[in-house]
This record gives structure tokens, C-alpha cells and sequence, in this order.
């Protein structure tokens, strides 16, 4: 089978709801990820044949296919397609996988897989037309309701039996949060993330024009009593905001191409795409799928656990990332060594190659061969996708 290799990854720095990035319209915050892309490769514009872009919330400015008018906002020629992808956190991992297939196909040379969210112009949730009784969740259909009687799908509520069915309590989940911000800290100040981020202007509180090349919601100040004093978000449970994601906008993606196009264009690759799958799980319990995804995917991919050097598992809520090490036995050492959507936000249908991204140059930096990469996504999905790193 044909090849597929990642050559440019690239990502903004993330920006806090009502933050730097308020007045950037997502169209023109992932076409900075697009020209990026192009120029970390030289790559002719006109040569790319398709743009993917994971998108969540598509609606008011991400509505009508933000993935072609990123490519119009940007400096690629109108002949280059787009499409928008939904598989709710795992859209741009998505279609990373997506431009990965077309290439092994043989159907395709150059494809940019991307992602975009801004939270702060598009809020979660606006797309749905009812709301939800409790956390994040969608009206069922009288058919869905006959199959789940009852039962709210709720990622909060799912996050908080991942907590209850692995055994695990809000100290851990507390010391877990902690050192997502300890490890977003200690890789902004040692210029890790300085390889993938692409740097926009932005607005400080005062509108004045600041460089935003840092992920804006790390908390430099952070103390784990500070952490463990937050509020639980449920009278009995575990989770507090101070465990979730952070609401944040942001842009990334990777570029995706043949050993044909390596060639013709003498491209050096970052990594090669050595497996990739989705799996559907439980829709209540929700935020566990990438358990079971992640065993049956080194299964497919006939490797054990200890074979992956690097994992980028997406921290939603603490609790997924933590129920991972603990069933899969993987070393806690390896998860998320520059720290995740916690300390670092997670920008919904962007933080499929944000994640990638952060992947690829943590494994380039350490010389690292195999990383994974996998998170939770609504409605019991889970996206995994392991690299080479070359």
C-alpha cells in the first residue's frame, strides 16, 4: 500500500474566550494556518488538491463550508477545494485521516488537513436548536429516545463516570490538572512549542496590538491548592473547571502527501501515518472510547503499548486521560509531555492536528520513532492515529 507522510505541521497559539484572538473571524485565523503551511514548505500553492477542515460549531461565521472560505480568505487560488468535516473534538484529526486515506489511494499527491474553532465568535452549543438538561448534549429523536429511555448524552456527565467506573478521585484529577500546567509552563518557557506555533497579531484587554505566539490560557501562577479549592461543577462529583478543557479559539493543520510529491518537490518529512482508525463506543459513558480505540488500534497495527514513545491524549476532562494510563498501563510519563487542553485549551475541531502538531515536534525534539495520538470525541467516538516520526 502507498505511503502517506506529514511534511509541515503548524498551529496558533491558543487564545482564551473574549481573549487575544476575539477579533480574528475564523475564516481568516485558519488561512494563516493555510499560507504557513505553504511557505514552511515551498510547496506551489496551486498543486494542493484538496483543503479538509474539522470545524464543530458550524454555524454564523463557521457556517456555509469554513474550510472553502479559509481557502478564500487565503493566498492558495480559487482552484484549490475545501471541505468541512464534523466528528465533534476529533474533526481535524479527521481529517487528517481523511487526506491520509486519499493519499494512500493514490487518488491525490498534496492535501492540507486543518482544523478551526473560535469559541469566543461561535460559542459551544450554538448550534444546538433545544438545550441540553445538563452539560453539553442534543435534543434525541423519538428513535434515539426509544434506544436510550431516559438518558441525557452528556460529555460533563460522562467525564464524571469515567471518574466513578476507573476508581478515580478529585485529588488525582487535581494533581492531574496541576501538571498539564506545569508541563504547558515548562514547555513555553523552553521554547518547545516554538517550532509549530504561527505567530498573528492580536488584542490585549486594552485593544492594543500584541504578538500572540503563546498559549494564552496557561496559568503561570498555578498552585495545587488553588487547583483543589476550585468548586465542583456537580454536588458529589469529582470534576472541576480547573480539571476540564478550556474553552479557546485557534487554528492548525498538516500537510499530507505521496512519496511521489516528496520527491517531485524534494520535501523532507516530519513523519510517516503508520495507523489510523475510529471506533464507535457507549454514547452515555461517552468519554471513554478511546480505550477501547486506542487497544484495538495497536492491535490492528500489531504493536503493545510500550512500543509508543509519545501519546497525545486529549484532556477534555482529566478523567479521560487518567482512566487511559491506568487501564492501558502506559506510562504517565509519556501523556501529554508539554501538557494539553487543560493548561493549553482545547479549540474543539482545531485541536485534531494542534494536538498532531505538538506530537510530531515533541517526538522530532526528543528523537523519538513512534508517537499515538487519540481523544474522546461527542456522542462515544474516538479517532486514533499513530506516526513515525522520520
Amino acid at each position: 500500500m502507498a505511503e502517506a507522510y506529514i511534511v509541515a505541521a503548524a498551529r496558533t497559539a491558543g487564545g482564551r474566550k473574549g481573549g487575544r484572538l476575539r477579533e480574528w473571524h475564523p475564516a481568516d485565523l485558519a488561512a494563516v494556518v493555510l499560507n504557513d503551511l505553504v511557505d514552511r514548505t515551498g510547496m506551489d500553492p496551486s498543486r494542493i488538491e484538496d483543503v479538509i477542515m474539522g470545524c464543530v460549531g458550524q454555524v454564523g461565521e463557521q457556517s456555509t463550508n469554513i474550510a472553502r472560505n479559509a481557502v478564500l480568505a487565503s493566498k492558495l487560488p480559487e482552484s484549490v477545494p475545501a471541505t468541512s468535516v464534523d466528528r465533534q473534538c476529533g474533526s481535524s484529526q479527521q481529517a487528517l485521516q481523511f487526506a491520509a486515506q486519499a493519499v494512500m489511494s493514490g487518488t491525490m499527491d498534496v492535501v492540507i488537513a486543518s482544523g478551526v474553532e473560535s469559541m469566543t465568535r461561535v460559542p459551544m452549543g450554538l448550534a444546538v436548536v433545544l438545550p441540553a438538561k445538563e452539560g453539553f448534549g442534543v435534543p434525541k429523536s423519538p428513535r434515539q429516545e426509544e434506544r436510550y429511555p431516559g438518558i441525557q448524552f452528556s460529555q460533563f456527565m460522562g467525564a464524571e463516570m469515567v471518574a466513578e467506573k476507573y476508581g478515580l478521585t478529585k485529588d488525582q484529577l487535581d494533581e492531574f490538572g496541576y501538571t498539564s500546567h506545569q508541563r504547558g509552563i515548562a514547555a513555553t518557557q523552553a521554547g518547545a512549542f516554538k517550532d509549530e506555533i504561527v505567530a498573528v497579531d492580536g488584542k490585549d484587554a486594552e485593544g492594543n496590538t500584541v504578538r500572540h505566539d503563546v498559549d494564552e490560557g496557561i496559568r503561570f501562577d498555578v498552585s495545587l491548592e488553588g487547583m483543589k479549592g476550585v468548586k465542583l461543577l456537580r454536588e458529589g462529583g469529582r470534576i472541576t473547571a480547573a480539571t476540564s478543557s478550556q474553552i479557546c479559539d485557534g487554528a492548525s493543520g498538516v500537510m499530507v502527501v505521496s512519496e511521489k510529491a516528496l520527491k517531485e518537490f524534494n520535501l523532507t518529512p516530519l513523519a510517516r501515518v503508520h495507523h489510523m482508525s475510529v471506533m464507535g463506543h457507549d454514547p452515555v459513558i461517552m468519554l471513554e472510547a478511546p480505550i477501547p480505540a486506542t487497544a484495538r488500534a495497536l492491535q490492528k497495527a500489531g504493536m503493545k503499548i510500550d512500543d509508543i514513545d509519545l501519546f497525545e491524549v486529549n484532556e477534555a476532562f482529566a478523567s479521560v486521560p487518567v482512566a487511559f494510563a491506568q487501564h492501558l498501563n502506559a506510562d504517565p510519563a509519556r501523556i501529554n509531555v508539554n501538557g494539553g487542553a487543560i493548561a493549553l485549551g482545547h479549540p474543539l475541531g482545531a485541536s485534531g492536528t494542534k494536538l498532531m502538531s505538538t506530537l510530531l515536534y515533541a517526538l522530532k525534539k526528543r528523537g523519538k520513532r513512534y508517537g499515538l495520538q487519540t481523544m474522546c470525541e461527542g456522542g462515544g467516538l474516538a479517532n486514533v492515529t499513530i506516526v513515525e516520526a522520520l
